[in-house]
């Protein structure tokens, strides 16, 4: 775990990822937030700390059966297991707190979703002035279709190491990983900060993030987002 240039502008990396009841990010709610801290520990990048909760229903809230069978989490689970979501949003803004680069695997949608939670029962204030990466748009610079979390796995070598399992643990462990591959694949995942991707055919989803720049991005390893 090297990420030597990201780690002379940011004090810390917070990966995260997400499961959810659905796909509209001001109506469906996240269900699962995982979450791991890398920071420097005696001058190496290390995994701090890794986080991962159910999160409670808002009240007469469900888990559709859809959901369940994709990610193993029920209604029931959310009922016994899950923490308020006021307790995560404190979580959330304990862990983000400095000098922090927040980096997803489709890092739009899990944004998007974290804004709404935070907006209904924490401080969106939290994310604000923070840089954000990437790693699909950064993927997508790279590899031809598919774009999926499975498929950077297939593709760099990580099959039996990680799985992408639907539940947001073990994709934010994969997605470590992945970036891993990344940086030793090419070292300019510093340029992609603040700068997401989308498929020209269906544009951006839902509302876009106000600090991030977005573009088109049909697939020419040979011109990157950047340039």
């Amino acid at each position: 775990m090297a990420f030597e240039p990201l780690f002379d502008k940011y004090d810390k990396l917070v990966l995260f990822d997400t499961e959810t009841t659905g796909l509209l990010f001001s109506r469906d709610e996240i269900i699962e937030f995982a979450a791991v801290v890398v920071e420097k520990v005696e001058g190496v990048p290390k995994v701090t700390r890794e986080y991962d909760e159910l999160v409670a229903l808002a009240p007469g809230g469900f888990v559709p059966p859809k959901i369940t069978e994709l990610t193993g989490i029920s209604t029931q689970d959310l009922r016994e297991r899950g923490l308020p979501k006021a307790r995560v949003c404190r979580d959330i803004a304990e862990m983000i707190a400095g000098n922090t680069l927040l980096l997803a695997y489709n890092a739009h949608f899990d944004l998007s979703f974290l804004f709404y939670m935070l907006l209904r029962d924490g401080d969106p204030s939290i994310l604000k002035g923070k840089d954000k990466l990437d790693l699909l748009t950064v993927y997508r610079d790279r590899h031809s279709y598919p774009h999926k979390l499975c498929s950077a796995i297939d593709v760099y070598g990580l099959t039996g190491k990680v799985v992408n399992s639907h539940r947001a643990v073990d994709d934010v462990i994969a997605t470590v990983a992945v970036m891993e591959e990344m940086e030793k694949e090419k070292n300019d995942l510093l340029k992609y900060v603040n700068l997401f991707g989308y498929n020209p055919k269906y544009g951006v989803e839902g509302k876009p993030i106000g600090s991030v720049t977005y573009k088109p991005q049909p697939y020419n390893p040979k011109a990157p987002l950047y340039l």
